[in-house]
């Protein structure tokens, strides 16, 4: 059964972005995903903390769909792969924050905070 997961890569910020691009093709190969891989590319940043001798890296983060049996050799193609500085790969199950309003909901909040202000004159 197909899950949904995330994964962030944290890439030699000395590649160049098409060269970026090959190795996430390479790995991503290896899900068998018949679905869209999302991809969030957050590009060149200052790392929080020196890795080797790395101070700065490529970001991308990616969405996708997997088999989990299909996760070992994703991993092991990722860990061999010299050009990433680091990786993590999570089950994806919701999205961060508050669910989004309806109208309803928005009007609704509206008007109580316009009582509010009534209330404090």
């Amino acid at each position: 059964m197909s899950r949904e997961y995330e994964a962030v890569y944290i890439f030699d910020a000395a590649l160049e972005d098409a060269a970026v691009t090959d190795h996430l093709a390479k790995h991503h190969a290896l899900l068998g995903s018949t679905q869209e891989i999302k991809l969030d590319t957050w590009g060149r940043r200052q790392l929080a903390y020196k890795i080797g001798s790395k101070e700065t890296g490529y970001y991308v983060v990616a969405r996708f769909h997997a088999e989990p049996r299909a996760l070992p050799e994703f991993e092991r193609s990722l860990k061999l792969d010299e050009s990433v500085i680091r990786y993590l790969i999570s089950a994806h199950e919701h999205e961060l924050g508050a669910p989004p309003m309806t109208e309803e909901q928005l009007a609704a909040r509206r008007a109580a905070a316009e009582d509010d202000d009534e209330d404090e004159e």
